[in-house]
């Protein structure tokens, strides 16, 4: 630490507590050496300190630095005093070099006890020596310590050793002056939560006194920008809604501060926060009110809404959060009636097809009551072109063109972007009634495919996935009975969204079930996000009673307005269990067909026919010979009957080895 290495008594060769004869004496011996030209140094240079140059104004400024009491006091608290022998060879073995020797002694007197009369300049030294070091903890004692031996009742003795004994000391100031010259060395070194940390172990005066330290630029920058952008929007309406978004980002890190220094219960705090959120939301107001007057055709209540919720984000007073709200459910209510006309056209577009559908069918129905030829059944109604009647009743090319017209690329984005879930599932609900119903669908269908690519403005982002299963079982058909989806999330505007889920089998189909299932979907899920929701839980689908997954690939997806924000794959299998026992009933069947099996059933068969054609009577043939035939016959069927058998009962031998592994595979298998 610099108030240590250039330290004017350092500078100067002596200690803290020198008399003031021996200072002189010393200004004497240094002026001459400097005069002539000679090295000056001393021993209370200290191997352990860097190395110092001294010119001679260097020197006559160390001097004049320690003439006066107040600074002699000041600079004694960052050296060394010598004031009995404990002190005197504790020193010295500074002088040799042997830091850790002297703090040791300084140590036993100071280390867990309370200043007084015999051990003050120990807790002075010892301080000093840990201010002198580089870790954060060496600093952080050396702090603790210093401010403790200012704040004892044998402070006054220090200052007596080291000034004169008439001068008297403002404690609480010579903390202050303390606390700004250490605060002036950590400058630029460490962070504002570093530095407060390395005052950790002080008493409420001193963390009192530093958060004043440290308010002062945040609030000073805090309001000088509330001030120009009052006098920028005042000025400029137009350009409010910058004004604005400036504001919040050039003070969010100086609030952010603040806010960590004396926590969100401090009433300057409270009104600074409160005044950025004022001042955001008059900017909203302003742009808002200005942008309609002009007429503009961009989406101004949409940026207008963007800074009400950046003053929402600030506000901290109750008062200030209502005035924000009222100003967010206005412009809310404004957007949604925007996006209500939207929905008031397709409706009206239905409800004059129903009109119009009740209209024909009444007339039908009065000519199958009136028409003798129908009651006669001489004749009967063309339903068919009753149907082509309702729906040619309505100009569709007419609609189309308004469909063009009022669901333009921009109000689709607005629609997307729209917190109302209602009105977004009616329009849905519309435009899908239309595209089954018009005579002309591609202008709506290519309108709805649009809407479906438009991704969704997020108010959360997914950090990761898992797939769940019944009791956390890995995903095998004899555990399985509903699969689910958790997601990770980090939220970073509260709303309410509903999501869609798709569970798609490895065929490409996807599970649904006619009674609760949106169309398109397997389910929906209706969440309230807030910062403090970490996760999304979609509970399983499936079957209490058995496994309804096919053995495959699967596949769940996660919509938000007709677009997939997330797809998570997942495999179903059977257990090697189920896989070992289905071997089994293989082998075993295998063994019983051995066991009923023949072989060379074929060739025994012939070789008995042949025997049989060798008994009967031929011309010409002895009976010795023909005993001879068949003899030989005999033998041959024996031995095919003998092969037959072997290669049975080796056959039945590996089946029996197979089914014998299996068993035991399957004792041994986890699942």
């Amino acid at each position: 630490m610099k108030s240590v290495i250039n330290n004017p008594y350092r500078i100067a060769g002596i200690l803290a507590n020198s008399s003031e004869k021996d200072i002189l004496k010393q200004k004497s011996k240094v002026k001459r050496f400097s005069e002539v030209g000679k090295e000056i140094s001393s021993e209370y240079d200290f191997p352990f300190l860097s190395s110092l140059q001294r010119s001679s104004t260097i020197i006559d400024k160390a001097f004049s630095d320690i003439e006066q009491n107040q600074n002699k006091v000041f600079y004694s608290l960052f050296w060394f005093l010598n004031l009995n022998p404990i002190d005197n060879t504790a020193i010295q073995h500074l002088i040799s070099g042997n830091k850790e020797k002297a703090s040791e002694i300084w140590e036993k007197l100071s280390n867990e006890k309370e200043v007084n009369s015999k051990n003050y300049s120990a807790f002075n030294n010892i301080s000093t020596l840990y201010l002198s070091g580089h870790s954060k903890e060496d600093l952080k004692r050396g702090i603790t310590t210093k401010i403790k031996l200012i704040e004892s009742e044998n402070f006054k003795d220090f200052v007596h050793t080291v000034a004169d004994e008439t001068f008297s000391i403002d404690i609480p100031k010579q903390i202050e002056l303390l606390i700004d010259e250490l605060l002036t060395q950590f400058k630029g070194k460490y962070s504002t939560s570093e530095t407060m940390e390395l005052f950790s172990n002080c008493n409420g005066t001193t963390q009192k006194y530093l958060s004043k330290k440290f308010t002062e630029e945040p609030v000073h920058k805090i309001e000088t920008q509330i001030e120009q952008c009052n006098k920028k929007r005042i000025n400029n309406r137009s350009n409010a809604h910058k004004f604005g978004t400036d504001l919040y980002s050039n003070t969010k890190g100086e609030l952010t501060l603040l806010k960590s220094i004396v926590g969100n219960a401090n009433l300057q705090y409270k009104m600074l926060a409160d005044n950025i959120a004022k001042e955001i939301l008059q900017c909203s107001v302003d742009y808002f009110n200005e942008s309609q007057e002009q007429e503009k055709s961009d989406n101004y209540l949409e940026e207008a809404m963007k800074l009400a919720k950046l003053a929402e984000s600030v506000a901290v007073n109750d008062a200030t959060k209502n005035k924000v709200k009222e100003n967010i459910s206005t412009l809310e209510g404004m957007k949604d009636r925007e996006l209500s006309q939207i929905v008031e056209v397709l409706k009206s577009v239905k409800q004059m097809y129903e009109d119009n559908e009740r209209k024909i069918n009444q007339e039908v129905r009065e000519l199958e009551k009136n028409d003798v030829l129908i009651k006669l059944g001489r004749k009967s109604i063309n339903w068919d072109a009753v149907k082509d009647n309702i729906r040619n009743s309505i100009n569709w090319q007419n609609v189309n063109e308004l469909l063009v017209d009022i669901l333009s690329d921009n109000n689709l984005k607005k629609l997307k972007e729209s917190d109302n879930i209602e009105i977004k599932k009616e329009f849905l609900q519309l435009a899908n009634w239309t595209k089954e119903n018009s005579l002309k669908s591609s202008t709506i269908s290519s309108i709805i495919e649009k809407y479906k690519r438009i991704a969704p403005k997020l108010s959360f982002n997914i950090i990761s996935s898992e797939i769940t299963n019944t009791d956390n079982k890995p995903l095998y058909t004899k555990f399985i009975r509903y699969v689910g989806l958790n997601l990770k999330v980090e939220v970073f505007d509260n709303k309410t969204v509903e999501l869609y889920i798709k569970y798609i089998n490895p065929n490409g189909s996807i599970n649904s079930n006619s009674k609760v299932s949106p169309k398109g979907y397997t389910r929906s899920q209706v969440e309230k996000l807030t910062a403090l929701k970490k996760s999304i839980n979609f509970s399983g689908w499936g079957n209490s009673e058995k496994c309804t997954y096919e053995i495959g690939k699967h596949r769940i997806e996660i919509y938000l307005d007709e677009y997939m924000i997330h797809s998570k794959e997942f495999v179903v299998d059977l257990a090697p269990s189920e896989k070992i026992e289905k071997q089994l009933k293989e082998a075993e069947s295998k063994l019983r067909d051995v066991k009923q099996t023949t072989y060379f059933a074929s060739e025994i068969n012939v070789a008995k026919n042949q025997l049989e054609e060798i008994k009967k009577f031929q011309l010409f043939r002895g009976s010795s010979e023909k005993q001879r035939q068949v003899e030989t016959q005999q033998l041959k069927i024996n031995e095919l009957i003998k092969r037959s058998e072997n290669e049975k009962s080796k056959e039945i031998k590996i089946q029996n080895i197979k089914i014998e592994r299996l068993k035991s595979e399957l004792l041994e298998a986890k699942y």
